[in-house]
């Protein structure tokens, strides 16, 4: 696990941040002062400085392709002023490079150079890893992102595991992300989707053997009631997790949960 996880030791060993073309990384000695942190969706891009600027957001959708995204960040940033960039991709992350094209955005995203468009050093993550480290409190957390698609990050005693459980199959031939995501939600009706949700957290929280479930992305409002050990997170967690991706250096530790919120709920 800790080879294709995000296992936060030292930043210049940890597998987001090896030096590789088009993927440039910043010292590890050094953190950015500022963060240009982007959390790309299926529906909006949303981006802001560090993590408690003001928010931009836009449309994106199965036209939206890097470049033409990159462009639309820089024009609504500008005057604005950044060291580093933490991207949070919907779709599969491997060793800090985008290893698969996203399911519900244009084309063109794998081998884009954003070091290059955006001029400083980038980081990627999964988009739900992004929100997952953000929300971490310590110990096995399970996160799943409902919203446009289905996302879901393993933190276990700060080892950050990304994983692909939304396009696994599940159940008639659909997959996960075909029931919880908002596809499912329109085709069940929301209040089997509801069950849905609570089917698979059961399966998933028994399976992995986690000590707590934050739910995030846009439809995680919509559900009533949850389960004993599950939360809602703040969807606002993503760009913590953006700034926390740049912030676990030099210490030599893992992911670690804040001292004043280590509660697991």
């Amino acid at each position: 696990m800790h080879k294709r996880g995000l296992w936060f030791t030292r930043a210049y060993t940890a597998p987001h941040n090896l030096r590789m073309p088009g993927n440039r990384t910043a010292s590890g000695r050094r953190v950015p002062r500022h963060l240009l942190v982007i959390d790309v969706g299926g529906t909006h891009i949303k981006f802001r400085i560090d993590a408690r600027g003001r928010i931009f957001r836009f449309p994106s959708g199965p036209r939206l392709g890097p470049e033409r995204m990159t462009r639309k960040v820089l024009k609504r940033a500008r005057g604005l002023s950044w060291d580093a960039v933490s991207i949070g991709y919907p779709g599969l992350v491997f060793r800090g490079r985008i290893a698969a094209e996203p399911h519900n955005l244009g084309a063109g995203w794998m081998g884009f150079d954003f070091a290059a468009a955006f001029g400083k050093p980038v980081r990627i993550v999964n988009d739900a890893a992004m929100q997952a480290i953000g929300s971490y409190r310590g110990g096995r957390m399970l996160f799943l992102g409902l919203g446009t698609g289905l996302g879901a990050t393993l933190i276990i005693d700060g080892v950050v595991e990304p994983t692909e459980i939304g396009h696994m199959p599940y159940r008639h031939g659909r997959t996960f992300e075909d029931y919880l995501g908002e596809r499912g939600r329109r085709r069940l009706g929301t209040p089997k989707w509801r069950h849905a949700v609570a089917e698979v957290i059961a399966h998933l929280e028994a399976a992995f053997e986690a000590d707590y479930v934050v739910l995030g992305g846009g439809n995680a409002r919509r559900l009533k009631k949850l389960p004993p050990r599950v939360r809602r997170g703040d969807n606002l967690n993503a760009f913590v997790g953006g700034v926390r991706l740049w912030q676990q250096r030099r210490t030599g530790a893992r992911l670690r949960a804040p001292r004043s919120r280590a509660a697991h709920r």
